[in-house]
């Protein structure tokens, strides 16, 4: 049974740093597409940065230039280094897979294997 599980969140002051991670459970993550996709209380999900099974990257204007993500296939791990964050990032952060490995885009549509989710506040 395919598992995704998050972690890493917290809260951090403005232009702070953090690293969320994800434990991919019957995953092969050199096989698999995977992303990073955001929740704001009263907003839509909304892609944050996605992963091809050969490395190839996508993000959202939003986040280029501070967010990067990244995968570990061996370790069947998804991590998103988040640095400079803003008070819009605020929000429930959550991993995402398809079982196919090309780039996908950053809708929630194209991905079905959902993590639980993993909570960044920014505040000062």
């Amino acid at each position: 049974q395919v598992q995704l599980v998050e972690s890493g969140g917290g809260s951090v002051q403005p232009g702070g740093s953090l690293r969320l991670s994800c434990a991919a459970s019957g995953v092969t993550g050199s096989s698999y597409c995977m992303a990073w996709f955001r929740q704001a209380p009263g907003k839509a999900r909304e892609g944050v940065a996605g992963i091809a099974s050969d490395g190839r990257t996508n993000y959202a204007d939003s986040v280029k230039g501070r967010f990067t993500i990244s995968k570990d296939n061996a370790k069947n791990t998804l991590t998103l280094q988040m640095n400079s964050l803003e008070f819009d990032d605020t929000a429930m952060y959550y991993c995402a897979a398809f079982g196919s490995g090309g780039l996908r885009p950053l809708y929630p549509v194209w991905y079905n294997i959902w993590g639980q989710g993993t909570q960044v506040t920014v505040s000062s």
